[in-house]
């Protein structure tokens, strides 16, 4: 559930003693969770010099000109077309104040600036019948606040209006606002049926029209005092820590990772089957003695697992999230939002209000977690896509920290970007990096692209990730004399389902091929390893019904006797399967339409380079994308091919099964000496230094 803070300023969120304000102010840091939103009479020029004092929390909106005005907090652009369609009906300030000069009492307030309104000084006993007719005939409403403060506005602009449009453009529901005012210019926010806190001293106007309101919160504390003690009697935020709490340990290294390197089966903790990716690599770096703490989410109903801590040697620090939570954050906002967009087809991509919601929260909890964990000048390292938004948050609460973020996934090109609803917040958070790597100079230069015009660049690499080969080695050496007799052609892929991975236009490719060379019918099979992803992604439905659609077909065109062209395994396999797969393939095929590496064709170059070089059957060829991450660092050793183009895609699966057994053999060793030997636990301990050596000047 979300949680907005909708706050007056003058006399609300600046009212109360400096010591209350700063409570407040340190609560809000630590429950990034509680989206800040600023509801006032000032003109936005007057909340940014504002903003210059350290006891202000920074708002994500911005509600100005008592609700003519609506701003994204972390850009200062306006809100369109909220702002428009408040503003609608606005004859212009000339006007009003022509019109309006025949009322000596109103005193226009010179010296203030206004946009979308005119705010005059008055007198309760001037504030007459005649008055008021006046600026309806102008087409126009009003608010008198204070006894003294006299605002003209846009037929349907108020602090209600404003933050009704927005909650519905953001997805808001009426139970997860709290609204906090002081004055008779708050009451459009009190009548939206929200939580409502009115702080003590407020305008008696006020406290008579909400009287037989109960659902409004009257604490006895001023200002930002009052504020935080509705807070925490709502629940949003917890009570304060007596002298016996115990402070939360801090570290100098805290790793930022949506998964954690274990998975709880409900009753106990499972690792991952594979020996390679980026989870096992941080699991090696901790157990080698890496000193700190790994902050990762802990998803759905997992009773228990709290329980049973997991084993020795894994500092983790579990963030808690309801199934509900998980669904919005990571199978949708983060798969059918974001993925797309890395993946460079923006045409898939949805975006959702409700849905962005929930990332920003589970960004918001991590956060905070993290920045309860780090020491003073600690070295944060967040891991892809999924923790965008952590980085401007961590900036804006504790500055002191050098923060980086390695890109696990590619970066679209800066145009592919900008088509994300969210693209200013996410580049104004990215902005806030002091170190952002890649697995290639591709990716870094598109980052770079992205963030052009960003003051206070982050620092850029490139380290490609590596495999574990001693593992994979070991594991093919013993599995080798295990392997059945070669029989046939046989053009391997083990891949997650995705439409990133292009499944349905080797299918497709496999159907021209045996089209066009009817010598390999009965004697080519292709072998796609493609287990499902987690349960609740449904972005990737489509894929698999057309993915089984093809398949299908295509076997049912050509399948003889016992043989079928196409063997489909949809679901995992331990590893030791998967070097059996390996070991057995004359082709490993990865076609990704786009991939951050692709480890997958390292661990098929280690086991298939580990077999002693006189065996009778000649090592696998490689097949590979040129959009994959690995096709930088293997290069023409393999064979790259281009999966958007359909003919190239079938002419070079034909090219590798015509490999001689000596051209086979001289591109693995090419292919071997290429991958290198670097442990994965070095890679990050090289990146950790790096991210502690970067330091860029703050992000605006």
């Amino acid at each position: 559930m979300s949680r907005i803070l909708v706050t007056d300023l003058d006399g609300t969120l600046l009212g109360g003693s400096p010591d209350s304000r700063r409570r407040l102010r340190d609560a809000l840091e630590r429950h990034p969770e509680v989206t800040v939103v600023f509801a006032t009479g000032r003109a936005l020029d007057s909340v940014r010099e504002l903003l210059r004092d350290p006891l202000v929390p920074r708002p994500r909106w911005i509600i100005a000109d008592v609700g003519a005005t609506v701003i994204d907090g972390t850009d200062f652009t306006p809100v369109d077309p909220l702002q428009e369609q408040l503003r609608t009906g606005w004859p212009g300030a000339a006007q009003v104040r022509a019109a309006l000069r025949r009322f000596p009492a109103l005193r226009y307030q010179e010296g203030v600036v206004q946009d979308g309104r005119c705010s005059y000084h008055l007198t309760p006993s001037a504030l007459t019948p005649e008055l008021t007719d006046a600026v309806r005939a102008l087409g126009c409403t009003w608010e008198y606040s204070a006894a003294r403060y006299f605002d003209v506005l846009p037929p349907g602009a108020s602090k209600g209006n404003a933050l009704r449009l927005l909650a519905r453009k953001l997805g808001w529901a009426a139970e997860e606002i709290l609204v906090a005012g002081d004055s008779l210019n708050d009451l459009s926010l009190f009548r939206l049926g929200t939580h409502a806190v009115v702080v003590k001293g407020a305008e008696s106007a006020l406290l008579t029209a909400l009287a037989d309101s109960p659902h409004v919160h009257r604490p006895e504390g001023y200002g930002a005092a009052g504020i935080l003690t509705a807070l925490r009697a709502m629940g949003w935020l917890p009570p304060p820590a007596t002298g016996g709490a115990t402070a939360r340990q801090r570290h100098s290294l805290v790793v930022g990772y949506h998964r954690p390197p274990l998975r709880w089966t409900g009753t106990h903790w499972r690792p991952p089957a594979s020996p390679n990716g980026i989870l096992p690599t941080l699991t090696s770096a901790f157990t080698d003695g890496l000193p700190g703490v790994w902050v990762a989410a802990l998803a759905g109903n997992h009773a228990g697992s709290t329980h049973t801590p997991p084993p020795a040697g894994l500092p983790l620090s579990l963030v808690p999230f309801t199934s509900a939570e998980w669904t919005g954050y990571f199978h949708r906002a983060c798969k059918e939002t974001l993925w797309p967009v890395l993946m460079s087809a923006p045409d898939r991509s949805v975006h959702d209000e409700r849905t962005w919601a929930h990332y920003r929260a589970v960004n918001a909890r991590f956060a905070e977690r993290i920045s309860a964990h780090a020491a003073p000048g600690a070295t944060v390292w967040l891991h892809d896509y999924n923790l965008w938004l952590v980085p401007g948050l961590l900036r804006a609460t504790r500055p002191d920290l050098r923060t980086g973020l390695f890109h696990h996934t590619p970066f679209p090109p800066p145009e592919v970007f900008a088509t994300l609803p969210a693209a200013t917040e996410i580049r104004a958070s990215l902005a806030c990096l002091d170190w952002a790597g890649f697995h290639t100079a591709a990716f870094a230069d598109r980052f770079r692209h992205t963030l052009a015009d960003r003051p206070g660049r982050p620092h850029t690499a490139v380290h490609p990730l590596g495999i574990d080969r001693p593992a994979i080695e070991a594991l093919a050496r013993d599995r080798a004399p295990l392997a059945p007799p070669a029989i046939g052609l046989r053009v391997l892929s083990v891949e997650r389902l995705d439409y990133a991975k292009a499944p349905v236009q080797k299918v497709d490719a496999v159907a021209r091929l045996l089209a066009c060379r009817p010598e390999l019918r009965g004697r080519l099979t292709f072998r796609l390893v493609c287990p499902p992803p987690e349960p609740g992604i449904t972005a990737y439905d489509a894929t698999r019904d057309l993915l089984e659609q093809r398949i299908n077909q295509v076997n049912s065109t050509w399948q003889q006797a016992t043989w079928k062209p196409v063997e489909y395994v949809p679901r995992n396999l331990p590893v030791t399967a998967v070097i059996d797969e390996y070991l057995a393939a004359d082709v490993l095929w990865v076609a990704s339409l786009q991939d951050g590496m692709n480890l997958t064709a390292k661990e098929f170059i280690a086991a298939q380079a580990a077999l002693p070089r006189h065996r009778a059957h000649p090592p696998g060829a490689l097949v590979l994308s040129r959009h994959a991450g690995a096709a930088a660092q293997l290069g023409d050793a393999a064979l790259l091919t281009d999966p958007n183009c359909p003919e190239d895609l079938t002419t070079v699966l034909s090219r590798a099964l015509d490999l001689s057994p000596a051209e086979r053999r001289t591109r693995m060793d090419r292919l071997a000496g290429l991958i290198g030997h670097e442990r994965p636990a070095d890679w990050a301990a090289r990146i950790i230094d790096e991210i502690r050596n970067a330091r860029t000047t703050p992000c605006i």
